[in-house]
């Protein structure tokens, strides 16, 4: 196999060339593993968990033109009312009522 014949000035530009793109990512890595940036990413996640968790509970109760299902709301309030009905009894039955 022939070799290419470089010049010095070629060496040195791709010397040049890799110790940028080093740079550029040991700085990517250091802005990823900053406290700030840490704390900045896991409120970003955080949002759009609670943001996705809010539209698939909206989605239950509001249909696809903004009407409230009040199928689904009457059943959601028996749901809550049986729930505080049970903790009552429970709590009467410990007490000794």
């Amino acid at each position: 196999m022939a070799e290419a014949v470089r010049t010095r000035e070629e060496i040195e530009a791709e010397i040049d060339a890799a110790r940028r793109r080093l740079a550029a990512s040991v700085e990517g890595l250091i802005s990823q593993v900053h406290p700030k940036a840490i704390v900045a990413n896991t409120v970003a996640d955080a949002r759009t968990f609670a943001q996705g968790s809010f539209e698939q509970a909206r989605a239950q109760v509001v249909d696809e033109r903004g009407n409230l299902r009040t199928d689904r709301v009457a059943l959601l309030a028996a749901a809550a009312g049986g729930a505080i009905t049970f903790v009552l009894i429970v709590r009467s039955i410990l007490r000794g009522r």
